[in-house]
This record gives structure tokens, sequence and C-alpha cells, in this order.
């Protein structure tokens, strides 16, 4: 038999079910259909499930997402591949077999699961690390359960006579969406994760069946006459041309950009959570889902000026990013704009499909725009770029797309679109000078973008500030003895600043979770000891190079880099007077830090009458009541100190929950005056390494224009 999916061999056509007009047989239309509906489900029912396990391993860093987003489109492109080989160059019993053989070695993976070699240690970008964890965990499942809609479209193209078979496409990403949206929704609140994992692995096992009965079907039933002589019939007027195959990559590469682009400025700007992870991609789906439905939703003409419209508000929206702070417009704008710059691109590959006969290559072609779309913005861009500049540059890829897609549209549509990309260009240039505006050093890295900003201006003395992202991590003032005086969250009057204070006499020892500019170090005095844990050995740099926190402390510092979860595991008791846990004033928060396992630790490496000082400041979250559950199920007293703002000492305001059994700190009379209740929500769980979700803490906010941290 010829290789070639286009060139079947009569002599080997073995009896098969007598389909009428052409039609498959309904059973087996069915099973092909609710093969590739579970397949799509379990795919992208595993992406936030595996991601958010793997979280805590790699510091709760939203850049996690992104990578695991590098890792999902590669493999989609390697499934994808894997179909179109196959189906080219295999004849339908070889292809059974194989793919048989396959579905039956994937079973060794599970139950899936993160494996413990992989956890990471201290390093500058673990993305290589979490690329590897993924590829040996859930590798070949996830790569034949990517293979399958290609797959099975292909053997419903070779039976279905005169029926495309894109619907299948749409019904597949439909499934997906379903699977999307049940997590956030009805499986992480109700499943640990290892429940989770077992739920998974055992729907699996019930695809894998599926599978193997439609490939087992398709190896006895598909060589139908009037299906070889379709396939012999060379539809040379549906052959994709060299500059379609380029369209096809360029405009996959551009919905791949714009998710991850999106989906990096949600989770760096709000959390890293599974809901804010699910909502881009499920929108990204959904495109994908009526572009390719039978009754197609979509129209050049509307989408186009649709397109038009987003870009405009997009760029304005970057060009006054003070309407974009709350969350309660940034969440749609960047959604919508996302949705529009989707549906175009995915609507665009959809009028240029070619024949069934092309079908798994032109699949192909947009697996390997998804993934180069994907490697840029996940992989490429924090190494290129010192600044997050993707969104801009993506704007700008879309309107050029829109030049090229609509240059037959006329001169009218030729002169709008190349005027909508000189704007784009403009937005972009603008963007970067406003990001480098009082700027004095800027760098990224994996953990995200740094920017040290000066400022010489009103009354306030010179003073210079830390942005990790638009959150400010520290600030000093610049002239002597100003800079000497602990600033912003740590406060006098702070919980951290009075936990120092008061926790005990003589020498303290102290541990710190975020080195941030290192404030806290402007507390110590001789013969105490600062130990700071710090994740980003850029942060490091910075506190050690633009700001003399640590420098001018009389008291001994050490810096451990890595992450602090994990070097506290394996460390022996520290026997801290005071711990403080400040990984939380950014709005990215690490929650692997603020489970029962966690606070365990903590436990461990304080003194009987040492004070645990977290730092529950965040705009979006209402993190009090998780941590006053988590030290009453260890026994534990609580108290929140919410301390006032006082801007000519450059003081934020800022919340504390202290946690100790010290009751001589506990009774002085100074300490809480300013304490306030902690009000737990009745359906608030006990958050552990297996379960806890941050939907359960968003807060309501106010749409106010700064977001928390400005100075």
């Amino acid at each position: 038999m010829a290789t070639d999916s286009g060139n079947l061999n009569l002599s080997e056509i073995k009896p098969h079910i007598p389909c009428k007009n052409g039609a498959p047989p309904v059973s087996w239309r069915v099973l092909l259909a609710g093969t590739i509906f579970l397949g799509a489900f379990l795919l992208f029912l595993i992406e936030p499930l595996f991601a958010k396990s793997i979280l805590p391993w790699f510091g709760g860093s939203a850049s996690v997402w992104a990578t695991c987003l590098v890792f999902f489109q590669t493999a989609l492109l390697l499934g994808y591949l894997y179909a179109d080989l196959t189906t080219r160059r295999l004849t339908p019993k070889r292809l059974s077999t194989t793919h048989l053989g396959l579905l039956l070695v994937s079973l060794l993976w599970l139950p899936i699961a993160p494996q413990i070699f992989w956890r990471s240690h201290a390093q500058v970008d673990p993305a290589w690390r979490i690329l590897g964890l993924l590829t040996f965990s859930i590798g070949l499942p996830f790569v034949l359960l990517s293979a399958t809609s290609p797959l099975l479209q292909s053997w419903y193209a070779r039976r279905a006579s005169g029926r495309s078979p894109y619907h299948l496409f749409a019904l597949s990403n439909l499934a997906s969406l379903l699977a999307l949206l049940s997590f956030p929704f009805l499986i992480e609140p109700r499943l640990s994760s290892r429940q989770q994992s077992i739920l998974w692995s055992s729907v699996y096992a019930l695809f894998a069946i599926c599978c193997s009965l439609s490939a087992w079907f398709n190896r006895i039933n598909l060589t139908a006459p009037f299906a070889a002589h379709q396939a012999a019939v060379a539809e040379e007027k549906g052959r994709p041309t060299f500059r379609t195959k380029l369209l096809w990559l360029g405009l996959s590469a551009c919905g791949s950009m714009m998710l991850l682009a999106v989906t990096n400025h949600l989770s760096q700007n709000v959390a890293p959570v599974p809901l804010l992870w699910i909502v881009p991609l499920a929108l990204y789906l959904l495109s994908f889902a009526m572009v390719f439905a039978k009754r197609q939703f979509y129209s050049r003409w509307f989408v186009a000026r649709l397109l038009a419209v987003v870009l405009g508000t997009a760029g304005y929206a970057i060009y006054d990013s003070s309407i974009t702070h709350a969350i309660q417009i940034s969440v749609p704008l960047f959604c919508g704009v996302l949705f529009v710059v989707c549906l175009f691109c995915h609507g665009e590959l959809v009028e240029r499909k070619p024949a069934a006969r092309y079908l798994t290559s032109f699949y192909l072609f947009i697996a390997f725009g998804g993934a180069l779309g994907a490697v840029s913005v996940g992989l490429l861009a924090p190494h290129i770029l010192s600044g997050i500049y993707e969104l801009p540059m993506i704007l700008l890829v879309a309107a050029f797309l829109g030049v090229v897609v609509l240059w037959f549209e006329g001169w009218s549509a030729r002169f709008f679109w190349a005027s909508m990309t000189v704007a784009m260009g403009a937005v972009l240039v603008f963007n970067v000078r406003t990001t480098r505006q009082g700027t004095v050093a800027m760098m990224r890295n994996f953990y995200g973008a740094l920017r040290i900003q000066e400022f010489k201006a009103g009354r306030l003395l010179p003073y210079r500030t830390l942005l990790h992202g638009t959150i400010q991590h520290g600030a000093q003032y610049l002239s002597f003895p100003e800079n000497r005086n602990p600033t912003t969250y740590y406060g006098r009057t702070s919980g951290v600043g009075l936990a120092l204070e008061y926790c005990c006499d003589g020498p303290k020892r102290i541990g710190v979770i975020g080195l941030g500019a290192g404030t806290l170090a402007a507390y110590g005095k001789p013969g105490d000891s600062f130990r700071f844990y710090e994740i980003n050995p850029q942060v490091l740099e910075v506190a050690n190079s633009w700001f003399t926190f640590l420098k001018q402390s009389p008291a001994k510092t050490e810096i451990i880099l890595g992450d602090a979860r994990l070097s506290l595991e394996s460390e022996p008791p520290q026997q801290f007077d005071v711990l403080a846990v400040d990984a939380f004033s950014g709005d990215a928060i690490p929650v692997h830090l603020l489970t029962k396992e966690a606070f365990a630790v903590y436990f461990r490496h304080l003194k009987p009458d040492g004070i645990l000082a977290v730092h529950t400041s965040n705009t979006y979250l209402n993190l009090a009541p998780v941590v006053k559950l988590l030290a009453e199920d260890a026994d534990y007293p609580v108290r929140l100190i919410v301390s006032d703002e006082d801007a000519p000492r450059m003081i934020s305001s800022a919340d504390w929950v202290l946690v100790t059994r010290n009751q001589e700190f506990l009774n002085e009379p100074d300490t809480f005056a300013g304490g306030e209740a902690i009000l737990v929500p009745a359906h608030l769980r006990l958050w552990t390494d297996g379960y806890n979700n941050l939907f359960e803490i968003l807060r309501p906010v106010s749409y106010s224009t700064r977001p928390t941290g400005d100075p």
C-alpha cells in the first residue's frame, strides 16, 4: 500500500460496514465524537490541575503558568506532528496498531503526579526544570491526547464521503472549554490535589479504552470503496500555497502570543491562581469553537471593525494605565482584547482551511504557530526584554496581520490598517519610554521585572523605590539620617514594627521571608541577627547595589537564596524571636506559604514565645481569615494590626497578622491599640498543600486608580 494518505491500494480493501450515502455508521460516529470530546476534556483539565500542583515547588511565581503553557503548546505540536506523520506514512492497519500500543504504554504514567526529583532549588531560571518535570510526568499521555482530535478527524474524513470533519475540531474545543470551567467551580473547591489526580487518571483509562476501540474499528472498517476513491482523487484546487502556510503560522502564533501576554498581565498584577489562568485560555478556546462550528460564527466585515475598536481601546489603556488599575476594569478589558484578536486570527484560519486531504498538515501548522508564540512570550521574552512589553508588541503584530489579511479589500482598508499599525507602534514606543521614565535601572528574569526609580519632587526628600511590576517592594530616602528609617509597610507602628520592638529584651534573632529592599534590616541593633530568605537573585543584587538598609544595619545579616519554604524545611530549627512572612504585599502571591504544612515549618523555627508576623496587605485578596484559621488550627492566638499611612515619612498603610503564644507580648497595652477583629467567612476551609482556593477570599474592591504599594 502506498504511504500517502491520498493514494490507497484498492487490492488491500477489506470488508466494511455498509454506509448510506457515504456516511459512516451512527455508532462509529458517536464513538469517534465521544472519544474526541473525552480526549479534549482531559487535555485541558490536566493543564490547571498539574500547573497548580507544581506551583509551590517553584516559588509560586506567575511565570510557572507561562512556562507550563510553553510545554502544553509544544506537546500539542508533537501530538499534531505524530497525527500528521502517521496518517500520511502508515497504512490504517499499522497506524491503528501503533496507536493501540502507545495507549497501552501511556497507562504506565498513571496515576499522574509530579515527580519529587524535579523540585526546584536555588536557581536563576527554573523554566527548564519545569519543562523537564512536565515531560517526564505527563509527557506521553499529553501528546496522545493532543493527537486525538486531528487523528480521529482524519479517520472520519476517510470514511465520510463529501462530509467535512472540521466541525469535530469545534467539538473538541467545546470539550476543552467545559473542562477549564469545571476546574475552578466544581473540581478545585471539592477535591484535594491527590483526589483530582486519581479522578483524572481514572477517566484517562476510560479514554484509552474508547480510543482503542476507535482505532480498532478504523483498522477493520476504514477502507470502504467510496473512501478509497475519494482519497485517490487529488484535490489540487485545495492544495495550500506557501503564502497560505505562512499566514497559518502567523495567525496562530499571534493568537498564542496574545493568550500568554494577557495571562501574564493578569497573573503578575492580580494573582497566579487557576481562575485567572483559565479565563484567558477559555476565551482562546471559545474563539476556536465558534469559527470551526458547522454554523460558523465569524464575519470578516464585523470582526475586522471590532478588532480596530479593541486595538484602539487597548492602546489607550496602555497609554493611560491609571484607568486599568482596578481589577473590575483590567480583567474584562484585556480578556475582551484577547477574545477579539483570537476570533480574528482563528476566523481567518478557517477562511483558509484546506481540503480534508491536508487536514493534519493544517492542524500541524496551527500547533507550530501556537508553540512559536508560547516560546516567544514564555521563554524568550524574559531574557531578551528588560521590561514587560509583550502586550503592546502583540497589539502591533495584530494590526500588521490586519494589513496582510485585508490587503485585497481595497485601498481604504490598506490605508486604515497601515495607519493602525503605525498607531500601535507609537503605543509601544510610548510604553517603553513611560516605563523608563524616572527609572535608573531595569532587569527581568523568570520571577518578573524589577525597576528602580528615583524621585525628587514636592516637599519630599529625594528617595528611591523598588517596583516589581506595578507593586512597590521597598523605598528609601537618599539622605542621612532619613535613609536609616524603615518605610512603606514596615513603619514603627506597623505589626512587624511592634513585633520587633516588643518581642523580647536583649539581642534578637529575626527571620524574614522576602527581602525586597532589605527595609527590615533598619530595625537591627548590635548583637541582633537577621536571616533573609529570597527566591529571586536579582532582588538580592538590587538590595545590595541600590539600597543601603543591609549595609548600614549594625545587626548581622544573612541572605539565603532559594524558595523560603524549601530552605526552611531543610534547615535545623533557627530559634527565631520573630519570623516575618512578607511575600504577599504584591498581588501575585505564593499560596504554598499559606498552608497548614507551611505554618508547621514556621512554628518549628520559632522559639516557644516567638512571634510569627504575616503581612496580609493585598488589594484583591482577604488573607487575614486564612492566617487566623491556620493559627487556630495550631492553637495559637492571633492579632490583626492595621497601621495608617504617613506620607511625609513615606509610610504606607499596612495589615499585619501576629501569631504568638507570648502572653507578655499579647498583654502589652501599647502593642495592640490598633488591633482589629478578623472575621472568618463561614465557607472558608483550612488551607493545606492539597487544598486551597483563592476564589473564596476575593474581596470586593473599589475602583481606585492606585494599586497597593504605590508611593
